[in-house]
């Protein structure tokens, strides 16, 4: 309960310095020490929590509670704060143990939706595909709002449903959570900063949400300047970065004199050195280097080389292009891509690219340039060490420790998506060698050229990769269950009716779906059944928690397709072939990484290595610091996969052998 001032405690706040336009607006909760405020000008309503303990700037350093050198007015301050030296702080509500110090302003002026419903112009520069940023934004509910703009209706309805929560947010009152360190910093201004969240040093916030909590902090950091931003939990922006209509997700790191304009980063980005304009970073796209800008473009799990670059305009109409970068793609140092271009998924882009393409069809693949061509090599980059590495990093990288997590992520890099396109490419691919001349060197395709004798081979790594996935969908389901009978053994690999071959699979944001069930929930914001951001959140993650019963169903039915097994007149002849093909897969898969890892430890890789001695000191160097190939981590973990995977096989086999008739 606060009270108003007594007369001693007025004189005793007035002897220190202290002032107010009227003390019957200022009030007070006991304990209270009027003796621990000091040269403090009160203006407006102003309520002030207890104040006779001690607020910690970190887990060593604490100061009595208390405000010194401050001009207040109507805040609400909470229990046992240390507010000084603050130039201007009006119209906020200070959480209990805040710790303000140093700071010119931190005020908010009118009424404010911190950020929420600013509209920031993504992929298009000139507009087109704008997206309204919130702090419940998730990478999915951002790629509806810009990729579907063929679907008016939807985009309609989305729209509506944030402006109903963006009214929710508007405020004429500002609020710092409790345990917030806030130090050394110039202009906070209509900015709404979560609990335990420390910022020290920034030039200026303004406009935004910082959604820091005690499972999640944020930090910000020197030199930062925020304007028009939202800021998810688990998030560090640091080292002078610049943010200018930019949307921040959970985990993600920016710094180092990194500027981002109009841009959206969602979960676990990071962006350090270069430049950003109008991009949609997609979970895990990572941008290290100075020389590299990224502009106009949707990646996700993508990696750029240093000096990356793209052109969105061609001198005409403007800055009217984007292109798409697939999840997992990479881009090699200088490289270049002209927009309008699409990169398939886990390829990657070497080289200075002058003319548009499109190799979306043909994941795991190579582009580079050979006599100024720009050059496909399909499936080269199905088994190389740095792929199968990347499957397992995403995972333990991911720096989310938020309760609630905003982007849902499939990781996998075989999943019904890379797959429905490897089997599309595998029949383009038959196709073209047998509809090319022999006397051609090279196919052209969608801006791109591919040498006719890697047809063949592109085609066979396709199908080895195809038949590891569908076969392994058969083994996972076949350990879970007791196999007693050929008849239950149908019955449990049985899949879903509503579930066909042809069924389309979709990237959204860093998490796969049927196209369908896509379909369904973009009707149902239409029709106003899905209503809420809060149901339309629920609608997505109910699609990502039913992806593996749906990835299942698709993948027994496209390999009844692509291999002619019908599941009803399954034999044990058949279900040990397929068992027998997974396995000759998985095992070849894995010892053609392995010959990949072995190139990191070759000769060649020993050059700079042991500069002043003989090939053994050489050699003995190169252990020192790289290791030796059979104690690798990552290589030990394919050779226990390798065993695992033989054990998996004679056990399953057994069981089927077992199986009457």
């Amino acid at each position: 309960m606060y009270r108003p001032l007594n007369l001693q405690e007025i004189k005793t706040l007035e002897l220190r310095g202290c002032s107010s336009e009227n003390w019957s607006s200022i009030e007070v909760r006991d304990p209270f020490c009027a003796g621990r405020l000091r040269n403090v000008k009160f203006a407006g309503n102003v309520q002030l929590g207890s104040n006779d303990g001690f607020t910690y700037f970190n887990e060593y350093i604490s100061k009595p509670s208390g405000i010194t050198n401050c001009f207040v007015k109507n805040c609400i301050i909470g229990d046992n704060v240390f507010l000084s030296d603050i130039k201007v702080l009006a119209n906020y509500r200070i959480g209990n143990y805040a710790f303000i110090e140093n700071v010119g302003n931190l005020a908010l002026f009118g009424k404010t939706a911190f950020g929420n419903g600013h509209e920031i112009n993504i992929l298009n520069e000139s507009g087109g595909r704008e997206l309204v940023i919130f702090d419940k934004l998730s990478s999915q509910i951002a790629y509806l709002l810009v990729v579907y703009r063929h679907n008016p209706e939807l985009i309609n309805k989305l729209k509506l449903l944030i402006s109903e929560y963006v009214t929710s947010r508007l405020s004429t009152t500002g609020t710092i959570g409790e345990y917030t360190i806030i130090q050394n910093s110039q202009q906070i201004i209509n900015t709404e900063i979560g609990s335990f969240c420390k910022i020290t040093g920034v030039l200026k916030l303004q406009e935004g949400t910082v959604k820091s909590n005690k499972s999640a902090p944020v930090f910000i950091g020197e030199g930062v300047t925020a304007e028009n931003f939202i800021i998810l939990s688990g998030s560090k922006i640091d080292g002078g970065a610049i943010l200018t209509s930019t949307f921040v997700g959970q985990g993600v790191q920016i710094g180092k004199q990194f500027s981002a304009d109009n841009s959206a980063f969602f979960s676990n980005c990071e962006a350090y050195h270069g430049e950003a304009c109008s991009i949609f970073a997609g979970p895990y796209t990572v941008t290290h280097h100075k020389s590299t800008l990224l502009i106009a473009g949707m990646f996700s799990f993508y990696n750029a080389g240093s000096g990356t670059n793209q052109s969105n305009h061609m001198y005409k109409l403007g800055p009217v292009h984007h292109g798409i970068v697939e999840r997992g793609s990479k881009t090699g140092s200088f490289s270049y891509m002209l927009w309008p271009s699409r990169v398939g998924a886990f390829t990657v882009v070497m080289d200075k690219h002058t003319g548009n393409f499109d190799s979306s069809g043909f994941p795991f693949s190579y582009i580079s340039v050979e006599n100024g061509k720009s050059v496909l090599t399909p499936a080269m980059n199905l088994f190389t060490v740095g792929t199968a590495r990347d499957s397992k990093k995403w995972p333990a990288r991911d720096q989310r420790t938020d309760v609630e997590k905003t982007d849902l992520i499939d990781y996998n890099i075989f999943n019904p998506c890379t797959i429905q396109k490897m089997i599309t490419a595998a029949r383009l691919l038959e196709h073209l060698y047998r509809t090319t001349s022999d006397n051609r060197e090279f196919i052209y395709h969608k801006g791109l050229y591919i040498n006719r004798l890697m047809l063949r081979t592109s085609k066979r790594l396709y199908e080895l990769a195809i038949n590891l996935y569908l076969c392994g969908e058969i083994v996972k389901k076949l350990e879970q269950q007791k196999l007693n009978k050929i008849e239950e053994v149908k019955e449990i690999l049985r899949p879903l009716k509503n579930v066909h071959h042809s069924s389309c699979w979709v990237d959204i944001g860093g998490m796969i779906a049927l196209r369908d069930n896509l379909n369904d929930l973009t009707e149902s914001v239409i029709t106003g059944k899905t209503d809420t951001i809060e149901k339309l959140d629920e609608e997505f993650r109910n699609i990502h928690s039913g992806c593996e019963k749906y990835s299942y169903s698709w993948s027994i039915n496209t390999l009844q397709e692509v291999m002619g097994i019908d599941i009803n007149t399954l034999t044990k002849t058949t279900l040990t072939e397929l068992v027998s093909t997974w396995n000759n897969s998985t095992i070849k898969f894995n010892k053609m990484v392995l010959k990949d890892a072995e190139k990191e430890f070759d000769q060649m890789s020993r050059i700079a290595y042991g500069p002043d001695g003989d090939e053994n000191e050489k050699q003995a160097d190169f252990e020192s610091v790289r290791g030796k190939y059979e104690s690798n981590s990552f290589i030990a973990g394919i050779q226990k996969e390798l065993q695992n995977t033989e054990e998996r096989y004679n056990e399953l086999l057994k069981r089927i052998e077992k199986l009457p008739g």
